[in-house]
């Protein structure tokens, strides 16, 4: 998603009418973040207040007027995940999904302010929109691993690889194995590449398709086709040798003249050998049989 696109979609269209600092079209993510920053914040009896009137009436009036104020709260959650190379706009975004939600959900009568219950909900939308997007093979699937992965960046100083005085340290500290951290450290270090080279010139020799082995090397294929090829040649050449002289004509006419299968008509047989096309067929079917039990031994 674009920057633009991501700001048009983050501002909501009564902003205006509720007069909370929105004005004309924000044109890019710095002009947004500096509009979010100039919006009011609530009291705690606004909040309340608001927060009840969405509870009580549905009313989407005082939904969007929490949500406004809470705006600040995600871009300034955001800034803490920009070491991972998303745009800037599209964490927001997923961030202020996370605040609609927690937005809904608000008790009142719980007496925790909104600004601490909606910081779970803005940072699990983040952090699913970086499982999601920062890699084509994801790096984490369970909670664990997620746990682990935004741990592990947030403790690990600079990109070298970590010592094992380190490593120690960190299972400690997040109370897991050590191994689990190894593992979690080589996906963190690992990077996608392309399976093919993007140009046509000499590069595409040294790109990774050219180090996969082909279906046609893997030994059950090998093994099949040594099959097939000892069934086209010794194989058929015996079942043939088996046949009388006529039968062996017939077949050979009708299934081994051309490539294509395009033999000789049972007519033509038929009119060559002088008997009825129906006794052409009968041999036929004959010597295929006789045939097939002698190729049983080369399957």
């Amino acid at each position: 998603m674009t920057t633009l696109s991501a700001q048009s979609a983050l501002v909501p269209t009564a902003s205006r009418a509720l007069g909370l600092g929105f004005t004309g079209n924000l044109g890019n993510i710095d002009a947004y973040i500096s509009a979010v920053n100039r919006l009011p914040m609530l009291s705690h009896d606004e909040e309340i207040s608001l927060a009840k009137r969405l509870q009580d009436n549905n009313d989407l009036a005082a939904a969007q007027e929490l949500v406004l104020s809470h705006l600040r709260l995600v871009v300034s959650i955001a800034r803490g995940y920009l070491g991972y190379g998303l745009p800037h706009a599209d964490l927001i975004q997923e961030g202020n999904i996370g605040l609609m939600k927690a937005v809904k959900r608000f008790d009142p009568n719980q007496g925790v302010r909104l600004v601490s219950y909606a910081m779970h909900w803005i940072k699990a939308e983040m952090h699913e929109y970086i499982l999601k997007n920062w890699r084509l093979v994801k790096v984490a699937t369970t909670k664990a691993q997620r746990k682990l992965f935004f741990n592990l960046r947030s403790n690990k100083q600079g990109l070298d690889a970590m010592t094992p005085t380190q490593i120690d340290a960190l299972a400690k500290l997040l109370d897991v194995k050590r191994e689990e951290v190894i593992e979690m450290e080589t996906r963190l270090s690992g990077r996608d590449i392309a399976l093919e080279a993007p140009t046509d010139d000499e590069d595409d020799k040294f790109s990774p398709i050219a180090y996969l082995s082909s279906d046609l090397s893997e030994p059950t294929k090998v093994l099949e086709a040594e099959q097939v090829t000892r069934l086209q040649s010794e194989g058929l050449e015996t079942a043939l040798g088996k046949l009388d002289a006529r039968s062996r004509r017939i077949v050979e006419a009708r299934w081994l003249a051309n490539d294509d299968g395009s033999g000789a008509t049972l007519h033509t047989l038929a009119e060559e050998f002088g008997v009825s096309a129906e006794r052409i067929r009968q041999i036929e079917a004959a010597a295929l049989k006789k045939m097939k039990g002698a190729l049983a031994a080369y399957m």
